[in-house]
């Protein structure tokens, strides 16, 4: 059998769901250390957890995934100056990965999830070339 996806309104779900997605919150987040706790905190059975933990997901979990590449100058602050704009813009920072520094310069590529955002992604870019330590920053081409 195909399997078939749907967007409805939290509203009218059963609250059994609602539960479900609550509990893997707690999880994801360390607030409850394991399904026993997580379903005892939102009052909800482990069978009923495990029955639907794989079939209900929250939709903004699959918000766009993005990577912004730049070149840094090899300076204190360099990095944390960029990850705070990218933060300011209401980005979400996924996963960092930078390289070691060749001739006073660092590569970085930044994966951010982009739908918290208060401000367009240009804007958000814009913003950050503008930073002393930027040397080169664009979106990277998936």
């Amino acid at each position: 059998m195909e399997r078939r996806f749907l967007l409805v309104e939290a509203g009218v779900l059963p609250e059994v769901f609602l539960k479900v997605l609550k509990a893997k919150e707690l999880l994801a987040s360390g607030s409850a250390r394991n399904i026993s706790a997580a379903a005892k905190a939102v009052g909800l059975s482990r069978s009923a957890f495990y029955k639907y933990k794989d079939r209900i997901f929250d939709a903004q979990d699959s918000r766009e995934v993005l990577t912004v590449n730049a070149t840094l100058l090899d300076e204190t602050g360099a990095l944390q100056t960029l990850l705070a704009g990218i933060s300011a813009a209401g980005a979400s920072i996924v996963t960092i990965n930078q390289a070691t520094p060749e001739n006073g310069a660092a590569r970085v590529a930044v994966s951010i999830r982009t739908g918290g955002m208060r401000c367009s992604l240009e804007e958000m870019l814009d913003r950050l070339r503008t930073q002393r330590a930027v040397v080169e920053l664009h979106q990277a081409k998936h």
